[in-house]
């Protein structure tokens, strides 16, 4: 057997290394029962299929939520030696912080989901089958059954969709979730480029192959308010807009197009009625409705246009994505209150 043959076989012999990262914003609840799920794969578990794998490392991301995650996520990296927090300077929301977490990782694979229960860490080894079956670098999940949201979120989440599938992209792949499985080198290249203001999905299909999909069960969760306002659902498809190139800005361009030839059809049409009917046509209402109408879709393109010319900016000044600090209770911030009033 050559050197070569040798090293294939030790590689096939071993167990895939998982690296599972949760952000975390609202998880003081949640938390410590789906840990308790993930710490039954942190030994070698067979898939369906007959591959081994192995978490070996939950990269919790404290991302400065309102509530006690940062107490909850040191008691669980004290009870569990498989569990590394990753702290961050500020709240910086879900992709930047989930970004903060693939840097950090070192598993073959990376495996991201959220903190709320609805993932199930079950599915992770049919992620797997999927990955290995298709030759897949990224593998998203595709549920079976509807998300745990009401009725105005869902569709506004297929209404997106569609908006970027259709016109952003001309590609109907990817249906974006938050549980996905991407290979491990691919996740730390990517959180090692992105820059400020980017989506991740958009920033790892630059680089990664066909995506899959894997059939997966959404859970209940506990049933809390959604930390996703509708602010910030509307940020994050913002920054999807902007994330997916240049090709919004084509839109914009072809809407200023469409509204001129409409301008010069209209005009070719006051001119007919002038010969025809001898007479000026009355367009008082019309030439309103053409301003206002007109005046909104140059404000429009110029709120596009300056989206990009921001993230420009950011990008340029110097603007990270995410910054990972040392557990704030160890520093100086950590030394006051009734521990550090004075020294006896």
């Amino acid at each position: 057997m050559t050197v070569s043959d040798s090293m294939t076989a030790a590689q096939g012999s071993r167990p895939h290394r998982i690296s599972i990262v949760i952000p975390v914003y609202q998880g003081e609840h949640t938390l410590s029962a789906l840990v308790r799920e993930i710490a039954l794969l942190a030994v070698p578990t067979l898939t369906a299929d007959g591959h081994e794998f192995q978490v070996i490392e939950l990269l919790l991301v404290n991302d400065h939520g309102p509530d006690r995650s940062d107490e909850v996520i040191r008691q669980l990296a004290a009870a569990h030696d498989f569990i590394r927090p990753v702290w961050l300077s500020r709240n910086f929301g879900q992709h930047p912080a989930t970004l903060a977490g693939m840097a950090s990782a070192s598993g073959d694979w990376i495996v991201t989901m959220d903190e709320d229960g609805q993932h199930d860490p079950a599915d992770i080894g049919a992620f797997l089958d999927v990955a290995l079956k298709e030759g897949s670098q990224l593998v998203y999940a595709d549920p079976v059954n509807r998300p745990p949201h009401n009725m105005l979120r869902n569709g506004g989440s297929r209404l997106a969709k569609w908006i970027f599938s259709t016109f952003l992209t001309g590609s109907s792949e990817g249906t974006f979730q938050s549980y996905r499985m991407v290979l491990g080198e691919i996740g730390r290249s990517v959180a090692a480029y992105a820059g400020s203001g980017v989506y991740l999905d958009v920033a790892m299909g630059w680089v990664a192959g066909p995506t899959a999909a894997c059939p997966v069960r959404l859970r209940d969760g506990i049933g809390r308010r959604s930390g996703y306002s509708t602010r910030v659902l509307l940020s994050h498809f913002g920054h999807l807009v902007v994330s997916s190139g240049t090709r919004a800005l084509r839109m914009v361009s072809a809407l200023g197009a469409l509204f001129a030839l409409g301008g010069i059809a209209y005009a070719f049409y006051l001119f007919v009625v002038r010969l025809v009917s001898h007479a000026t046509p009355q367009g008082w209402t019309s030439t309103m409705v053409l301003v206002l109408v007109s005046t909104g879709v140059i404000l429009f393109s110029l709120g596009v246009i300056a989206e990009y010319v921001g993230v420009a900016v950011n990008m340029a000044m110097g603007k990270p994505l995410y910054l990972i600090v040392g557990d704030p209770k160890d520093g100086p911030l950590g030394r006051g209150g009734q521990n550090g009033s004075g020294m006896s």
